[in-house]
This record gives C-alpha cells, structure tokens and sequence, in this order.
C-alpha cells in the first residue's frame, strides 16, 4: 500500500518573487505536484522545476471552472496517491484563499497537513506604494475585508464600523463592487473626499496605481481599465504616499494626479 503524501497550503506572497520565505521556495522546488491558484504570479510559477506536476485550479469572478469542493478532492487524492503536494496560493493562503476550508477538509480525511505563511497582499502592496497601513495621527487599526461575497451574496458589514475615520480599510476583490461599497461608507459617514488608492498587479513590474477619492473611485477604476487583480486601501493613510511622492520629485505622479 502506498503511504500517504502531505499538502503543504503555501503562500506565495502578492506576486514579486523575491518577497516569499525560504521555506515556500524550498518546497515549490521539491514537490511532486504544485495545485496553483489564478493569483500567483508568472515569475513564482517560472521557479517550478520541470519535474513538478502543475495543476491550474485558478478562479476567477462568476467563473470558478474547478468549484472549491473539487479541489479538496483533488488534493486529498494527490496526496492519497503518495504525492508532496505543495497548494499554492496568492498572498497569504489564510486571507480571503480559503486555506481554512482545505485545511479542516483534508484534516477530516486523515491527511497531514502544513501551513506556510505568506506575505498578505495588503502588505505587500501598501509597502510597496509607500502607504503605512497605521500610522500615528492618521490611522490607529486597520480591516480587511472581501468585496465580494460567496455565492454572490449581499455584502453585509459592519458598515459603521468600517466607516470609522481612525482605521484603514484595505478591500480584496473589491473591483466589481467597489461603487456600492464606496456608497456605503459614505452613507454612514465616511467623508467624501476621503483617498482611495487602487493598486493593481501589486509588486510585480505590471504593477499600475491610481489614487481617487471616495467619491468618484468608482468612475476612476473604470477609466484605468485595470487587468488582474486589485487592491483598495481606504484611509488618510493614501495622503502620506503622495505626500512622499511630491517630497522626492516635487510633483505628483501623473498615474496618479490623472484620476484624482
């Protein structure tokens, strides 16, 4: 009988690859099968050698081709088989990349299990950008949250709270919907003319800005025809990188005055 394999739920970070640990690399370059998600990048997928199977079980929005419980079976019979299976994953596989769901699924049948942290997307593009997610005088905390919902339910938050000028809210998947997200806010009393940044592609050389206002981020985003994924950080913490742009060049970027 042939003794079962391990999956490894491996974040690769927000997409430039010299920004995931040691130890993602070092099990990307060992392992029998990598099961990838739409969402790492080209340049992490180069650093699989030829004797790794690669699986795409990407997803994209309304177009999920190898629905979640799918996977899980995928990688429980990989792992069945004997295989070192590396479920490779953008960001951090425990933020909004559903590594709690495999992890609990995979642990119910048996199979052992390890997570390898990965550097979030929130952080990766907000340092990058130059944008202190807290900040004394600007921002005392800061949430995360999905801009899109399972089964494409209501988004249904805490919209006071989120509302609060003292923290920065940092908004995955959020390019569909960010025009009714942005009315929310604003209906529960988020300034108007409060910065937006959006960030596409974030860390990698496609890498595009763009920094609106609450008000009119909506319109903004539909004009910069953004491609891949996008990232929204809301919050007076936005003015600290223009700030630091106009100190370094003595004006601001014009990807970014363009949208403002």
């Amino acid at each position: 009988m042939t003794a079962k394999g391990k999956v490894y739920l491996v974040g690769a970070g927000p997409g430039d690859p010299e920004l995931i640990t040691l130890k993602a690399l070092r099990l990307i370059q060992t392992a029998d099968v990598i099961v990838y998600d739409r969402l790492v990048s080209d340049d992490i997928l180069d650093l699989i050698p030829e004797s790794a199977a690669k699986i795409n079980v990407g997803k994209r929005p309304h177009d999920h081709p190898v629905p979640q419980p799918d996977i899980n079976l995928l990688l429980a019979r990989l792992a069945d088989s004997g295989n070192m299976v590396v479920r490779l994953k953008g960001g951090d596989p425990f933020m909004f990349g559903r590594g709690g769901e495999e992890l609990t699924e995979l642990s119910a049948k048996g199979l052992v299990v390890e997570v390898v942290p990965g550097v979030t997307s929130a952080q990766g593009c907000c340092a990058v950008a130059g944008v202190p997610l807290t900040h004394r005088g600007y921002a005392s905390g800061v949430r995360y949250i999905t801009g899109h919902c399972r089964a494409n339910l209501d988004l249904d938050f805490d919209w006071q709270g989120l509302a609060d000028p003292d923290t920065t809210l940092v908004i995955y998947m959020g390019l569909a919907n960010i025009g009714e997200i942005a009315g929310r806010l604003i209906a529960h009393g988020m300034p108007r003319d409060t910065p937006v940044m959006a960030i596409n592609n974030g860390t990698r050389l496609s890498e595009r800005r763009m920094v609106s206002r609450l008000d009119t981020v909506a319109a903004a985003v539909r004009r910069a025809l953004f491609d891949g994924p996008v990232l929204f950080i809301v919050g007076d913490v936005v003015r600290l990188a223009q700030q630091a742009e106009i100190a370094e060049t003595g004006v601001l970027d014009a990807r970014l005055a363009s949208h403002a």
